[in-house]
């Protein structure tokens, strides 16, 4: 999955639930079973699940295009700064 379809997934995921969650609301209030609020909405959950968690073909619309080994030689490694002195607390 790149990095877009991350998102993508992400966005599916809040709408799904929230659309979910507001379908479930109203269909068990308009019941007046708690229950079948439960079980709407664990089902959204689990439509939710299938669709965002596993990594279709979708997802991968944007690949990254990673550097060739050689290309990558050519270019220096970024260094870490490493600071020795601690400041005295303060107290």
């Amino acid at each position: 999955m790149d990095w877009q379809g991350q998102k993508l997934a992400e966005h599916l995921m809040q709408i799904m639930l929230l659309a979910s969650a507001v379908v479930a609301f109203v269909t068990g209030y308009a019941m007046s079973s708690f229950q079948m609020m439960m079980l709407i909405y664990a089902g959204g959950v689990v439509l939710t699940t299938l669709i965002t968690v596993p990594n279709w073909p979708f997802f991968n619309r944007h690949p990254l295009n990673w550097l060739d080994p050689s290309e990558a030689e050519k270019h220096p490694k970024p260094q870490v700064a490493v600071s020795s002195k601690k400041k005295p607390a303060k107290k």
